[in-house]
């Protein structure tokens, strides 16, 4: 189901895009210039930009603020008075950018140099940190695969679309239907190619694999490659590795992961560079069996795991520096972070943060993110604003120009953030968060910097003072946890947050 969104969320600059088809190609070179024609044009001056009123889809025509390139158009002094409004203001607009998400697997909040690990190398990442925005509160709504992913992939709390609790099997039959709307599926009709590479794990039978769900192209391992899912693959020769529906490969091996969707990624890119692209890359690692290839292994202070993320750094930044040698690199957004925090009894640490995955602490859910745009996203910023992997979704749609945007979202839009605008605050304040269901569920309801644990008794933390969640104050702020408590179980209501993933 889809909802309209009002004008002003619609998305891009429309002088921004009479700019560009002007002057150039998607790829940057000399495009032969061509006129377009704008029906019902009216601007308003809002307090963020001059927007257009009327909606700007460039795919289907719509009743107002077309933009339409007519067989034949002689120019006016209307129009080229709006290409010298352009000239004026291209600076500021934001043209709709490709998009590489990279979304890492069990990667701790302290695991890379610019995060504070001061053994383990990334400088790749530290160049990407220092040339872009490192967010450092940045939170996944749980602390475990299948349902932070579904909630990255739909801008909904993962109870919404059946997978709250728990982490779906080689052999589930169910997942993320088909009717729930995804990222790719959101970018696809802005005219993106749509690629993903790598981890899936929201469903694995038929019409509800990446290609079912908004993706073109699909490379990679659908699922974890522990023992508990590999097993299921023995007899048929280990875990496979596909190329849409087909096994190229078998039996993956982790220690070649990174590698194979590295050079995934930047054939994709290479394949793309002259049109909008939006590429999912979910890595393997370093989620357990964690591994390197040789040229990495044995390089790192923390021993193999540490390995494992300096390869990660590596990927970024080849990925990073293909862009800059193709000239897209000021077309690109691209967007680092993790799953959840880091393992259980493994050296991955989330430091200075307490727990790790499988708890509902700050270190489970609590992640790194890195975005890099360069001439858009500020550089050299740290934004200690509250977001959520919930919020991806209906951000991208915005820079994507989306004429529409999924029902039911429980994300936000923010750009204006993420682009650094000024006074740009999130509007996000609240974080639900949910883990284990039979044995000993564990609950979390975030408002600001206050944070409950809905356990017996109750914990509350001011995460302002008390990041770590060391100092208990519920006895001192009574009202505050039965505001929060109220909040939280209306919340787990609304979002069907017990009911177990199949």
């Amino acid at each position: 189901m889809w909802t309209e969104l009002p004008p002003q969320q619609t998305g891009t600059d429309l002088r921004a895009r009479i700019f560009r088809t002007w002057t150039e190609g998607r790829d940057g070179s000399p495009s032969r210039p061509r006129f377009v024609q704008i029906r019902h044009q009216s601007v308003q001056r809002s307090n963020r930009a001059r927007e257009i009123s009327g909606r700007t889809d460039r795919f289907a025509g719509g009743a107002r603020g077309d933009l339409r390139t007519p067989r034949r158009c002689v120019p006016t002094a209307r129009f080229l008075l709006t290409l010298a409004v352009v000239s004026l203001s291209v600076a500021t607009a934001a043209p709709a950018p490709n998009v590489i998400l990279i979304n890492c697997d069990d990667l701790g909040y302290g695991d890379t140099a610019c995060y504070g690990a001061k053994d383990i190398r990334t400088p790749h990442l530290d160049r990407m940190a220092a040339e872009g925005t490192r967010f450092t509160d940045f939170s996944v709504t749980s602390p475990l695969c299948t349902p932070s992913r579904a909630a990255l992939m739909t801008g909904k709390y993962p109870g919404r679309v059946g997978l709250a609790i728990g982490v779906l099997r080689p052999d589930a039959t169910r997942g993320l239907a088909t009717e729930e709307v995804t990222l790719a599926e959101v970018m696809k009709p802005c005219g993106y190619a749509t690629g993903c590479i790598g981890k899936w794990h929201l469903g694995f039978v038929k019409g509800m694999r990446p290609m079912d769900q908004g993706f073109d192209s699909y490379y990679g391992v659908l699922h974890n490659l522990d023992k508990f899912e590999t097993v299921v693959f023995e007899k048929e020769g280990g875990m496979p590795v596909l190329r849409g529906d087909v096994v190229e490969q078998r039996p993956a091996v982790p220690a070649e992961m990174t590698a194979l969707y590295t050079r995934e990624a930047l054939a994709f890119i290479e394949a793309n560079r002259a049109r909008p692209f939006f590429l999912y890359l979910g890595h393997a690692m370093p989620h357990i069996p964690f591994d390197a290839s040789p040229k990495f292994k044995g390089k790192s202070a923390r021993g193999l795991y540490g390995d494992a993320v300096e390869e990660l750094d590596d990927s970024t930044g080849q990925i990073l520096e293909k862009l800059r040698r193709l000239g897209l690199a000021e077309k690109t957004l691209v967007v680092f972070t993790s799953d959840n925090g880091p393992e259980r009894n493994t050296p991955g640490t989330a430091a200075p943060l307490r727990g790790t995955k499988h708890t509902v602490l700050e270190g489970g859910l609590r992640v790194p993110c890195i975005a890099w745009w360069p001439g858009q996203v500020p550089a050299g910023r740290v934004c200690t604003e509250q977001i959520s992997t919930l919020d991806v979704l209906p951000t991208l749609g915005r820079l994507a120009a989306a004429k529409s945007l999924p029902a039911g979202l429980d994300g936000f839009d923010v750009s204006p953030l993420l682009l650094g605008e000024k006074n740009a605050k999130s509007p996000r304040s609240t974080l639900y968060s949910v883990y284990g269901l039979k044995q000993r569920p564990l609950e979390s309801m975030r408002v600001s910097a206050w944070k409950l644990h809905l356990s017996t008794p109750p914990q509350l933390y001011d995460l302002t003072r008390d990041v770590a969640e060391g100092t208990d104050v519920a006895s001192q702020h009574p009202d505050v946890v039965a505001r929060l408590t109220a909040l939280a179980r209306q919340t787990r209501d609304d979002t069907h947050a017990f009911i177990p993933t199949p």
